[in-house]
């Protein structure tokens, strides 16, 4: 059925993708930087979901929850990162018509995925301070399992609403897309027909992923901060803080550059600058979180050590 709409809807059979920048003597530069930028987020995310795997003192609901996001980041940098840096080495950097929707669905997938998997573990680290006694119980296996199988069932309906909204509109002429990627609001610009649903169907999944995430992000650390002034000892307020500012700053560095991204990306010069933002979501994070996942935390730098032990004898 998707295959049929894509043949009647649309007379571009193809997009041309313009990337980060037009500019020749960055295209080098930026494809050494951007390569480099992409093996250290598969190599920082692989080596931290093996370090997980295979440390049993790191088989517990916070690495679990470690261990999907390193998964989610490993995932969608692959969904778009190596056709991102073939447009700085060819002169015309094309996407099927098919490609690009499916291209599209995969990032919607892995970044609200991402999204809601950051509230999980808010939510466990609320638990972890604020009901230590009641932790195993209250975030059981089951229970973490339903929650990032929830995060994952939410990206999938989110993508797939998107993605069906997207594949019934018509492209006609243009196909030159201002976007190393096919994103939502690049591709609507392209459309000859009404994008009025897309828009609004875009505003009511993202708010509303935006509201309940931030909602229940704020209200955890609302909870924590709460039990944090109730502890008497200036080692238990440093262990309760290091066991969020990781999360923190996650939180802060994705959901900042994704806003920054999408505040009003409808005009042709908030594109641009959304197309900068996004570099910083979409690349950056994912190569941050290992390492700051890994060099905040004493159980990953006891696990590393751990495993170099195996390893060099």
């Amino acid at each position: 059925m998707m295959q049929m709409t894509m043949e009647n809807k649309s007379s571009v059979s193809e997009f041309i993708l313009m990337g980060l920048t037009d500019q020749p003597e960055l295209q080098l530069p930026l494809f050494v930087l951007f390569l480099m930028n992409y093996t250290a987020t598969v190599m920082g995310n692989l080596s931290l979901m093996n370090l997980i795997c295979l440390n049993s003192n790191l088989h517990t609901p916070m690495y679990f929850f470690i261990f999907n996001l390193s998964f989610i980041d490993f995932c969608y940098s692959m969904v778009f990162t190596p056709k991102m840096l073939m447009s700085f080495v060819v002169e015309k950097n094309t996407i099927s018509f098919r490609g690009c929707m499916t291209q599209l669905f995969f990032f919607c997938v892995f970044i609200n995925a991402e999204s809601y998997v950051l509230t999980a573990m808010a939510y466990d680290r609320y638990v972890a301070i604020g009901q230590p006694l009641m932790y195993q119980v209250v975030m059981s296996p089951k229970i973490c399992c339903l929650l990032i199988f929830g995060s994952y069932l939410m990206g999938f309906i989110s993508a797939t609403a998107h993605t069906g909204c997207m594949v019934r509109l018509r492209f006609c002429d243009s196909n030159i897309i201002n976007h190393y990627m096919c994103d939502i609001f690049p591709l609507l610009q392209l459309s000859c027909s009404s994008t009025y649903v897309n828009e609004l169907m875009s505003y009511i999944a993202v708010g509303t992923a935006i509201i309940l995430c931030s909602l229940i992000i704020l209200v955890s650390y609302a909870m924590i901060l709460f039990n944090i002034i109730h502890i008497s000892s200036g080692k238990g307020w440093s262990k309760a803080l290091g066991t969020c500012g990781s999360h923190i700053i996650t939180v802060s560095l994705f959901y900042g550059s994704g806003l920054l991204a999408y505040v009003n990306p409808s005009s042709a010069e908030t594109v641009g600058q959304a197309k900068f933002f996004s570099v910083f979501y979409t690349l950056l994070v994912p190569m941050l979180n290992p390492l700051i996942y890994s060099l905040r935390n004493k159980d990953v730098k006891l696990a590393m050590k751990k495993s170099w032990k195996r390893i060099t004898s």
